[in-house]
């Protein structure tokens, strides 16, 4: 039988997950052939329909929604662990309003901080697109006023210099009184739902084995992180990777509902999408 492709980032919450199943350490799972890149270019990936199982940007979903269905498994959702703006110091205190006519550096397009951000500002900013991991040093170099940071950013922007403007997480907490929806893992319309559920539980054993057996999972979420202190690794993995990674249950799947529905009513998003799920 061939193997379903699958598509996820190289971030530690990610390959923590994925590991065990990428690596063939699970008896009777399915084969997968795994393909790792940044969440914008999963972003549009998906777009193209290209892999059968890709994480992407809740942000991107409501365009996706004609190709695939959301698995409730493997996500990245939660609490205190939303996107960031960030900024350098001034000699005078800085508003968030005020950055609705600055320039921000932003992961992409499709990514859900970028949703977040309008949403927050109730408008779309001047923004400059590029990799997550270029966002600090430029914010740094002065090349745009503030950046929108994801991902491990959240632990190493104040060594660069940089304050925290806004917390996107925090202020959709504060709104919503839900868990901040950042990423799923999407299965494509040609895999039937018998097909899904049984990768869907593949997910959840991968999971669980990472959990139980570290040992066997930290060098492939290593070999993938390289740039990265031991720390950060773990803080990231600790941040990411909770309940609703197993699962997103009642309150995850009112988050996403939250989301697209927020996002039509500010004029983000053209039409009403409701979200599809594998179950």
């Amino acid at each position: 039988m061939a193997a379903y492709t699958l598509a996820y980032s190289p971030c530690p919450n990610d390959t923590y997950i994925f590991g065990a199943l990428t690596n063939g350490l699970l008896p009777d799972a399915p084969q997968v052939s795994a393909h790792l890149a940044d969440i914008e270019e999963l972003n549009t990936a998906a777009a193209q329909g290209r892999y059968e199982l890709t994480k992407v940007s809740y942000g991107a979903i409501p365009f996706l929604m004609d190709r695939y269905r959301i698995l409730p498994s493997g996500g990245a959702l939660g609490r205190n662990c939303g996107p960031l703006l960030v900024a350098r110091p001034a000699g005078s205190p800085q508003l968030f309003a005020d950055f609705a006519r600055k320039r921000i550096a932003i992961p992409g397009e499709r990514t859900t901080a970028f949703m977040l951000l309008q949403l927050a500002l109730g408008k779309r900013p001047k923004t400059v697109q590029m990799r997550f991991d270029r966002i600090v040093d430029a914010v740094a170099k002065g090349e745009v006023d503030a950046g929108l940071i994801i991902h491990e950013s959240r632990f190493t922007y104040r060594d660069a210099g940089l304050i925290s403007i806004a917390d996107m997480g925090e202020w959709w907490e504060t709104m919503t009184i839900l868990p901040v929806p950042l990423g799923a893992i999407l299965v494509r319309n040609d895999i039937g739902d018998d097909e899904a559920m049984l990768l869907n539980s593949a997910i959840r054993r991968s999971l669980a084995f990472a959990r139980e057996n570290e040992d066997a999972v930290m060098p492939y979420v290593r070999e993938h992180a390289v740039e990265m202190s031991d720390e950060v690794m773990r803080s990231h993995i600790e941040l990411y990777v909770n309940d609703l990674s197993d699962d997103l249950a009642r309150e995850g799947r009112a988050a996403v509902h939250a989301l697209f529905t927020r996002a039509h009513d500010a004029g983000i998003l053209h039409r009403q999408v409701e979200p599809v799920f594998a179950s």
